[in-house]
């Protein structure tokens, strides 16, 4: 909904707002949020309100200049589970230098470039997401453990699945956030659950992603269980990926509905422009060392491959006669900071899109049990984060889409993360201490 800051302002007052949480991601996708009273919103959007990034890593330690947070009108939300007396809100914030300009790790604006330069090209894309995640018990002193919420698996229902309730609460509270779910389910691992996403427009389906992360683990939390969004929490089970599917309308047409069974030039354009940078944009899709416990395991996608029907391959476009037919990316996880992850995408299609990129052959067969002779023809994902990263820092495509600064810091953190892990003997420990108490 688009709302003034008069608007804003009057909202707040005729519904008993107190507090405001300011909330703004770092550039690997960590929420963060700074609260005021109510009555300092109208001197923040005007002034902007000061915050010291050079205490957080994810602000690419900047210490010469404090940074401002503007917060965006048009992202109001009441937080339904704070007390409805006092109510808080929250807004999603711009991130500016004190002089006015937007500070370059700033994921919404990235996107928001993204987003215009694709309708300067004279295409609009929506966006729906799969998200994935695991639930775990609490001990008796509140501790996350590593026992599952329950051992259903795939569609399961109750009394095996204990997690319909979980699910339940976290659909109504996003609902009435105006964030709206298409379904949910009891996923294959224990304790693991995925709820779908109506298409929106890139800002707010980034938008939407950053807060159901955030109900997710408030709601996980008021219910005595603990949620993560790390993607391989059971080094045995299945992982916790993002599923992310675009569609995109040129005018008042999706260019990925099929045209007699088979897909429009322009759409296999946009599918062979993902897939000929996905190994330049993994380390912005899947961000961490766990990322590369998922991928290749347990279903997850291991190959730069395509298909019409195969639900395994890392693309699949369906020629289904849907209207709403769009490209599926299965190698995503919630590690990513969603804002440069969708951004990305958008170009990489746009890249495809502008070059008439011509798709390969399809792999319409399982390559689980395939023969090495016919999967040694078959391009792979980076197996590392350390491959992730080299892959990243020899991509051109990277250099020229995104600020020198932001990819030199996401680049140079990333390096070291991936030396330490590869220096730990026990790669399980290493990632429970460093991504299962903060993912």
């Amino acid at each position: 909904m688009k709302y003034t800051e008069r608007e804003v302002l009057q909202f707040v007052e005729e519904n008993d707002v107190k507090f405001v949480k300011l909330m703004f991601c770092d550039i690997f996708g960590a929420l963060k949020s700074i609260s005021i009273v109510s009555s300092e919103l109208g001197n923040v959007f005007r002034k902007g309100l000061i915050f010291d990034a050079s205490k957080l890593i994810g602000f690419m330690n900047v210490s010469s200049t404090d940074l401002l947070l503007f917060p965006d009108p048009n992202t109001l939300a009441l937080l339904p589970w704070r007390p409805q007396q006092g109510r808080v809100v929250r807004f999603f914030c711009t991130v500016k230098y004190p002089d006015g300009t937007v500070f370059e790790g700033d994921g919404r604006s990235f996107l928001k470039n993204a987003i215009d330069y694709a309708k300067a090209k004279g295409y609009n894309f929506q966006i729906g997401t799969s998200c994935e995640f695991y639930v775990f018990e609490k001990s008796q002193d509140e501790r996350p453990t590593k026992i599952p919420h329950d051992y259903a698996g795939y569609c399961d229902a109750a009394p095996v699945d204990k997690g319909e309730n979980l699910r339940r609460d976290i659909c109504l509270t996003l609902e009435q956030m105006d964030i709206f779910p298409e379904s949910s389910r009891h996923e294959n691992g224990p304790g693991q659950n995925e709820i779908d996403f109506q298409y929106s427009n890139a800002l707010k389906a980034a938008d939407n992603l950053v807060t159901f992360k955030n109900v997710v683990k408030s709601v996980a939390d008021r219910n005595g269980l603990y949620a993560t969004f790390m993607p391989k929490p059971l080094y045995d089970r299945p992982g916790s990926g993002l599923h992310i599917t675009l569609f995109c309308m040129k005018g008042t047409e999706n260019i990925f509905a099929p045209r007699c069974g088979e897909l429009s030039k322009e759409a296999s354009s946009m599918t062979a422009g993902i897939l000929n940078r996905i190994k330049d944009i993994t380390l912005l899709l899947n961000s961490t060392a766990s990322s590369y416990s998922r991928l290749g395991n347990l279903l997850a996608p291991k190959y730069v491959s395509w298909s019409h029907e195969n639900y395994a391959q890392l693309l699949r476009v369906p020629v289904s006669g849907q209207e709403e037919n769009g490209i599926i990316l299965r190698s995503p996880d919630n590690t990513c900071n969603p804002y440069f992850a969708l951004g990305i995408l958008i170009y990489a299609c746009i890249e495809g899109a502008v070059k008439g990129a011509e798709l390969c052959e399809p792999v319409n067969f399982s390559t689980t049990g395939a023969s090495r002779e016919v999967l040694s023809k078959l391009e792979k994902l980076p197996e590392s984060l350390d491959e992730a990263v080299k892959a990243a820092n020899d991509s051109e495509f990277l250099h020229e889409h995104m600020p020198e600064n932001l990819l030199s810091h996401i680049l140079a953190v990333k390096a070291a993360e991936a030396k330490e892990y590869n220096s730990c003997e026990d790669k399980d420990a290493f990632e429970t201490v460093r991504y299962f108490y903060t993912l």
